[in-house]
């Protein structure tokens, strides 16, 4: 057995990995390299003869974006994937094939109808066999892994009986729209993420409070919010937040502020997220225990009634227009988290230079990227060949993040009861990597665990 990594090695993006048995191999993910990680091609420049599966942790582009150049290259074997992640992936490929490949609409029907064909949805802790062309039996179990609707870490039996655990990406515990994930029993082998594993930990308790703390200042001077969002995961997260800060003013005895919040609009701008917050709702079974008593008390934490849902294109643009020159208060929240492209690239440009304007990042902004060029703090930025002078105030608001910080990676490991021997840590840049394996051999004395990035 042996493991290569064809990305996040060195950083976050262009997650892959192989995982060779004798004379095949599974590959684990197939995503799309971003911001500094970007490369001129997204051709599969490895051998991809051998692989006999592919298997998907969860729906992100970063995890997923170079399917269909596996597919173009070649590679005629099955995916598998949760049921929850085989809906979304379709969604989140879409874009994706129009943009970059520039693909019309039967095109794409035909390549996302391929990716059908191949999808094997597995539901959460059940066994699939994949019998290897030698006829040897592999074994693989999706477990929750609390990212994203349908995340999974995955485990995967051996012939020889060994159990290789790949990751995916982990998310934090206690967080109140998905369940936390659960350590496996045995791993021999562990593959392991690192997004955040120079981060203690994050402070997910004040985030709702912050969030509010943020807007009712904005407030006060007028203006848009604008919350750029990745479409699954963090958009719904802001929306359960929101609606929950929606339904406590309600009740407040401050009229006046009972009235700010029942009055203000709540814009998802992002045709993406809206059916990918669709698929959250149909899942709903996937949900922790917080997100289910609410809605048995009869809210739609997902969908409530101060949710406006722009759809086409001209609506966007208007939108975009009015706000710009009438500078009423809204949250819009819109895609791409990064502001690497989307439709918040054209609220940016509008709004950037009117100090009335509150940007607030909710995740990680790659280098390279519009979102860390504003979070850093930089004062002109160019998007699309046009510059712009920031005087918006922008913010950055922790406690949304879908990774597990350092204290919930090390106590995931932790909690294995049997091994791992060994550990490799990936996904991550190096610094993040090597914080990560000096916790974890303090927990794991015995495990060899190797950093990927020095490799």
């Amino acid at each position: 057995m042996n493991i290569v990594h064809h990305g996040a090695k060195t950083g976050v993006t262009g997650s892959c990995h192989e995982l060779i048995v004798g004379k095949n191999s599974l590959l684990i993910d197939c995503g799309l390299f971003q911001g500094k990680e970007t490369r001129e091609t997204l051709d599969i420049e490895f051998d991809i003869n051998n692989i006999a599966a592919l298997l998907l942790t969860h729906s992100h582009i970063d995890h997923i974006g170079r399917l269909p150049w596996l597919l173009a290259a070649g590679f005629s074997g099955p995916i598998y994937a949760t049921e929850a992640t085989a809906a979304l992936v379709p969604l989140m490929l879409e874009d994706g094939l129009k943009i970059q490949l520039g693909l019309n609409s039967e095109q794409c029907k035909k390549a996302l109808a391929l990716i059908h064909q191949r999808i094997r949805p597995v539901p959460y802790d059940c066994w699939a066999q994949i019998v290897l062309p030698t006829g040897e039996l592999i074994k693989i179990r999706f477990r929750p892994a609390g990212h994203i609707l349908g995340s999974a870490y995955i485990e995967i039996q051996l012939p020889t009986n060994e159990i290789v655990v790949f990751s995916g990406d982990l998310g934090p515990k206690d967080t109140p729209l998905l369940t936390d994930p659960i350590a496996p029993t045995t791993a021999h082998t562990l593959v392991i993420e690192s997004t955040y594993g120079d981060k203690p930990q994050h402070q997910f308790k004040q985030r709702q409070q912050v969030l509010k703390q943020i807007i009712e200042r904005s407030l006060q001077d007028g203006g848009a919010i604008v919350i750029p969002a990745f479409s699954v995961g963090r958009t719904q997260e802001l929306l359960f937040d929101l609606e929950n800060i929606i339904s406590e003013a309600d009740v407040d005895p401050d009229e006046a502020s009972k009235r700010i919040w029942q009055s203000l609009p709540v814009i998802l701008d992002s045709p993406l997220a809206q059916k990918v917050t669709e698929q959250y709702r149909y899942f709903h079974e996937l949900w922790a225990k917080e997100a289910k008593q609410r809605r048995y008390m009869g809210r739609h934490p997902l969908a409530f009634d101060q949710c406006i849902t722009i759809d086409n294109h001209a609506d966007h643009l208007e939108l975009v227009n009015r706000l710009q020159h009438s500078g009423e208060p809204a949250i819009i929240v819109a895609a791409s988290g990064m502001c690497s492209g989307g439709r918040v690239v054209n609220y940016l440009k509008a709004l950037l230079a009117d100090k009335r304007t509150d940007v607030i990042f909710a995740g990680y902004q790659a280098q390279g990227t519009t979102g860390r060029a504003l979070v850093d703090g930089e004062k002109v930025i160019k998007i699309d060949d046009q510059v712009i002078d920031v005087a918006a105030q922008i913010h950055q608001l922790s406690g949304y993040s879908a990774h597990a910080a350092q204290q919930d990676l090390v106590s995931f490991v932790a909690d294995i009861e049997q091994g791992p021997q060994v550990i490799k840590v990936v996904h991550g840049d190096l610094k993040a990597q090597t914080a990560l394996a000096i916790e974890l051999q303090k927990v794991r004395p015995e495990a060899e665990i190797i950093v990927a990035a020095s490799e």
